[in-house]
């Protein structure tokens, strides 16, 4: 695979994921109560904890997604 496919492939992850995070974002903010009554059938959980569990899962895959796609992507950029 060649470095100029790896940038475009990293740009498209990136893109995806970045996606992924706002679909995530703007359903827990316009259905927070929906999404909260579903997951309070499933597990005993203040509101307090669901947006703490929700805010700290948003946050790790947003620190992943700038480690494995958008770090790589700018070091392949300063190789090439």
């Amino acid at each position: 695979m060649s470095i100029e496919t790896t940038r475009s492939f990293l740009l498209w992850c990136l893109g995806i994921n970045y996606g992924v995070l706002m679909l995530w974002f703007l359903a827990f903010s316009l259905a927070h109560d929906t999404i909260y009554r579903l997951h309070v059938r499933w597990f005993r959980l203040t509101v307090e904890q669901f947006d703490a569990v929700h805010y700290a899962g948003m946050a790790v895959y947003k620190i992943g997604v700038l480690l494995l796609n958008l770090v790589p992507y700018v070091a392949l950029r300063i190789m090439g």
